[in-house]
């Protein structure tokens, strides 16, 4: 079941149309991500009360913070892949593959100690309130015996994915959402396990997930073949990751910084804007994931090209990805916004004020989400072109600047949750401005025409 090819050509064809193709199962797999911690929240919302919605949500952006900042390095082996693989250069990717996997494992297991014994520490500087903040952190104390599994997942799709295949990582995740559901339900409904079953769920769905996309690596044909025992660190390669991916991981740490203080002035509000944001950036959380196919699209299909020295369709890669965006996060936005309500009722079944917070998250944040797409896809080409260091200083001074500026001067004059919240908006689009012009720049100075691919 693991050796059929099913690989993407990404040098040549119709761009649109194979865009489309590639990111749809990328963004069902980020769907599925998603729904393992909107599962939580369901069934601790259906069968434990508003203030179990409010320990789970309290925890998403340290765990954003602490998982994504690594995840953040897998964007190195992404793009070194797909670069190698365009080049047709069989042993790079050979080292890649098998320098990624161990530091996959090296880095699970650090970030999980890092949780295990401080997760009581960060939510108290969070702010997290004292009626939540035992169940917090018995939710997180646990959550981070997974982080091995999420790492190994997450590197491993990233190297199947820049060998074209979307679907099995989408398959691997829909076996393992489905466990999660089924394991919250037997945790929670039946041994009333609360906070720490749905952790439990969590954890084992990971690496049911992990195991899975190993087992393909080990087996499929071709350079990315992964072999345990040749695991190990190639200097050159582990390098060039760390190059590649580091500015990414420092991008999502001060995206993930910026928005634990945000998440520290909504604990400002108390338990019911507390649960009522947490259903609200789930709902919302949707269209987000959906955009960020686009961004993983068009980071492996311009390193393709560019290694294929396809300058051209290499740049025309942004506006096909954009395009497709485009049509994806309008679509869904406004689908999100007409169901409001019974989106967030799925979340929030006991409490109408958290609703009515909730809606105001929607209608504020969802509704300028195609922003934080935009820029995000721009990005994407720039890494997969190997421009790291400006995507970085882009969300560096867009992103986290602007919303620190906001929360400690206008957020300071006018304290409410919906001046709050505009600094997502206001962020978005300050950064898709300078991204669009610094992308025109770096587009201006490649080759105008193509060279001939050098085979390894």
């Amino acid at each position: 079941m693991f050796t059929k090819k099913r690989t993407l050509d990404m040098t040549q064809g119709p761009l649109f149309s194979q865009i489309m193709f590639f990111a749809l199962p990328v963004m069902l797999s980020s769907i599925l991500q998603l729904l393992f911690n909107s599962a939580d929240l369901v069934v601790v919302g259906n069968f434990a009360g508003s203030e179990c919605i409010a320990a789970v949500g309290a925890t998403g952006s340290l765990v954003a913070l602490l998982v994504s900042t690594f995840i953040g390095l897998s964007v190195g082996t992404a793009v070194l892949t797909a670069q190698y693989l365009g080049a047709r250069n069989h042993e790079g990717v050979h080292k890649v593959v098998h320098t990624s996997m161990l530091l996959a494992i090296i880095i699970g297991i650090f970030v999980g100690i890092i949780g295990l014994f401080f997760s009581r520490n960060f939510l108290l500087w969070m702010d997290t309130p004292e009626d939540v903040l035992e169940l917090s952190t018995l939710y997180l104390t646990i959550y981070f015996l997974g982080t091995p599994g999420s790492m190994i997942y997450n590197f491993g799709a990233a190297i199947l994915r820049s060998n074209g295949d979307t679907k099995r990582p989408l398959y691997y995740l829909t076996v393992a959402g489905f466990a999660n559901i089924v394991l919250n339900l037997i945790c929670v409904a039946v041994f009333k396990m609360d906070v720490a079953g749905v952790a439990i769920a969590t954890v084992v769905s990971q690496y049911i997930s992990a195991i899975l996309v190993v087992m393909n690596l080990c087996q499929i044909e071709g350079s990315c073949r992964l072999t345990i025992k040749s695991m190990r660190f190639y200097p050159s390669e582990l390098w060039s990751i760390i190059k590649v991916g580091l500015p990414a991981a420092i991008q999502s740490s001060l995206y993930s910084i910026s928005n634990v203080l945000i998440q520290s002035s909504v604990n400002y509000f108390g338990t019911a804007v507390l649960s009522g944001n947490t259903a609200g950036g789930n709902v919302e959380g949707y269209v987000n994931v959906s955009q960020s196919a686009f961004h993983q699209s068009a980071l492996v299909f311009a390193g393709q090209n560019l290694g294929a020295h396809n300058y051209k369709r290499s740049k025309k890669v942004l506006w096909a990805a954009l395009g497709s965006m485009t049509i994806v996060s309008l679509s869904l936005t406004g689908i999100v916004l007409l169901f409001r309500y019974p989106l967030l009722g799925l979340f929030i079944t006991n409490d109408p004020e958290a609703l009515e917070y909730g809606v105001i998250r929607l209608f504020v944040v969802c509704s300028t989400e195609f922003f934080c797409g935009f820029h995000d896809v721009i990005c994407g080409e720039l890494r997969g072109l190997g421009r790291t260091i400006g995507p970085m200083a882009m969300c560096l001074m867009g992103i986290c600047g602007v919303r620190i500026i906001w929360i400690y001067t206008i957020f300071q004059e006018v304290k409410t949750y919906p001046m709050l919240l505009a600094c997502y908006p206001v962020s978005w689009v300050i950064t898709s401005i300078v991204a669009l012009v610094y992308f025109m720049i770096v587009a201006k100075k490649m080759p105008n025409t193509d060279g001939d691919l050098e085979k390894a």
